[in-house]
């Protein structure tokens, strides 16, 4: 295995990693600010208030995306992990 196959390789994870984190993480970022407009227009610093309704989102879009994650995750174990233990 070559360093330019290692760097690849790694690249791969990497943004496997990024596509995988992506819808939670704007789910979280979308009702974190909506959250903190609400707590702003209404005065109200509740500090479960901006916990429990990212963790329902999050949830929520976890279970609607565990499908994508998995294939994304399976296409790449095939793509480079299954390539070299073949050799």
């Amino acid at each position: 295995m070559t360093e330019a196959e290692i760097v690849d390789l790694l690249r791969a994870y990497l943004w496997t990693g990024v596509w995988i984190s992506a819808p939670l993480l704007i789910t979280a970022l979308a009702v974190g600010i909506a959250v903190g407009l609400f707590q702003a227009l209404t005065s109200i610093q509740e500090l479960t208030l901006t916990f429990v309704p990212k963790l329902i989102a999050m949830l929520i879009v976890f279970t609607l995306c565990i499908g994508f994650s998995a294939n994304l995750l399976l296409g790449v174990f095939n793509d480079s992990v299954t390539r070299y233990i073949a050799q």
